[in-house]
């Protein structure tokens, strides 16, 4: 009876220990599943992060691509449109330039600023005088892309003279000498386009000859 009892008591005995056995591992299982889940979700949200970044840093790369091919973009790196530029810091319009839309530009070169009176030319770049300035730049900006199909196409249709309006809602007209684009403004001088049809970001760009002028 003796050999019997201690039978029952070793087998209990080791049935608790299988069983605590059994606990103990069990919790270090789950430790360790903790553990693992754990550095899979930092590694997951590093990951994100990483990831985030990149395409924020493609974003500002291709935003600063954008900047540098935009209509101020160019007008600052052209030697021919260096008083453009210049203009267009004077009167705080390279932001509106640069920021992505859809812009016809007709940028006068350094000689068709030259072709101002130096007193004209100063007038214009006083601080006092920048709402005027503004006035004059926005003058040569038109709202839309019209490529030279569409403005030889318009020019056409209207039977030789186009007329349309820029962002200030005053009127410039369009027509063709030769096979050159002339652009006359309200007061009756004419531009010749002297380089047409140059991409940029946000627009469209051409250079011409004479500063244009609203009809005062």
């Amino acid at each position: 009876m003796m050999i019997k009892k201690s039978s029952i008591l070793f087998a209990a005995a080791l049935t608790a220990f299988v069983f605590m056995s059994s606990c103990e591992d069990g919790k270090k299982k789950e430790e360790q599943m903790r553990i693992e889940t754990e550095r899979v979700e930092m590694e997951a949200a590093e990951n994100a992060k990483i990831e985030l970044e990149a395409e924020k840093a493609k974003e500002a790369k291709i935003k600063e691509e954008a900047r540098a091919n935009s209509v101020a973009g160019q007008a600052m790196t052209n030697e021919n449109l260096t008083t453009l530029a210049g203009a267009l810091q004077a009167a705080d319009l390279s932001t509106m330039l640069s920021e992505p839309g859809e812009y016809t530009v007709f940028a006068p070169s350094n000689q068709a600023f030259e072709k101002l009176s130096q007193k004209k030319r100063d007038e214009l770049m006083l601080p006092e005088n920048k709402e005027m300035l503004s006035e004059v730049l926005t003058y040569h900006v038109v709202p839309g892309v019209i490529n030279s199909e569409k403005l030889a196409a318009a020019i056409k249709g209207a039977n030789g003279s186009y007329t349309f309006k820029t962002v200030t809602g005053e009127e410039l007209t369009a027509s063709m000498s030769g096979d050159q684009f002339v652009i006359k403004d309200g007061s009756g001088k004419k531009a010749q386009v002297i380089l047409g049809n140059v991409p940029a970001s946000n627009g469209i760009i051409y250079i011409i000859d004479t500063v244009l002028m609203v009809k005062k």
